[in-house]
């Protein structure tokens, strides 16, 4: 074989060799990250709708296409020494509305989220309760996600502006992939989204109707100044800090492309 001949076998080689290694031992860069990312990310771009909801019907044609993007999160082991805080953020919030998609559109069609049971040895678990993807080796649940890997990890109540539980009340979901380098700007464009959005939120200077999500996650937001003075970041018209608070209901009807009128999302409870 000529040495030219030779030389590029072994360049093929080792190239073949680097791509086959584990995402997890090369993915330290935000390319990686962003080159895992993708799949996704193009699947948002082609199912999520205008007003941010999520066209089921549309995944359920692509639906091998999500599960092979999920497939890949199992070789890849979040690493804090090597990842940024928000690579490892953006990192969950993709995997857990992938996860969360991918169970919704394996029982589509289906009114709400809360009506899956998924069998399981001893009989039936919840959506939230039972393992749903594979990172790294591990299995997680839903619940596992939202709590351990992000939650309690970060102390970032912007978090669920990015989570897609697949209610109708829950944020417009983002039409693409969250991504570490830009983390900061998406979840605080999904915040300012969500509380402007009079679907969900209905603000004035001396009276706030808030989603049902700001009492859900009263942990988070905190006390009624606090929750006022983070809506204030966010929103176009301020509020007082005496201005009255209410809370609105949360539907968990589906988030599909159909939405929610105003007269569904915002009853009181």
């Amino acid at each position: 074989m000529p040495p030219t001949h030779r030389l590029l076998k072994s360049l093929l080689a080792l190239l073949l060799s680097i791509a086959l290694l584990p995402l997890g031992a090369h993915a330290t860069d935000n390319n990686s990250l962003q080159l895992l990312q993708e799949p996704w990310s193009e699947l948002l771009r082609h199912h999520v709708t205008t007003d941010g909801r999520l066209n089921y019907e549309g995944l359920q044609e692509d639906e091998d296409k999500l599960l092979g993007y999920l497939q890949s999160l199992r070789k890849v082991k979040p690493d804090p020494q090597a990842w940024s805080a928000n690579d490892t953020k953006a990192f969950w919030l993709n995997t857990y509305n992938a996860a969360a998609a991918y169970l919704i559109v394996g029982y589509y069609p289906v009114a709400s989220i809360n009506d899956i049971r998924v069998k399981v040895m001893g009989g039936q678990k919840s959506p939230w309760e039972v393992p749903v993807v594979n990172v790294g080796g591990q299995s997680y649940s839903l619940n596992q996600i939202e709590r351990e890997m992000l939650r309690n990890q970060f102390h970032d109540a912007r978090v669920h502006f990015g989570l897609m539980n697949g209610a109708a009340s829950s944020p417009a979901v983002l039409a693409e992939a969250y991504d570490g380098q830009r983390l900061d700007q998406q979840l605080d464009a999904q915040a300012k989204r969500f509380l402007n959005d009079p679907t969900f939120n209905q603000l004035t200077p001396q009276h706030v109707q808030l989603s049902g999500l700001f009492e859900a996650y009263a942990a988070e937001f905190g006390s009624e100044s606090q929750v006022l003075e983070f809506v204030n970041r966010y929103a176009r018209v301020p509020v007082l800090p005496t201005a009255k608070v209410e809370y609105l209901s949360f539907s968990w009807a589906l988030n599909d492309r159909t939405g929610l009128s105003n007269s569904q999302a915002l009853g009181r409870h």
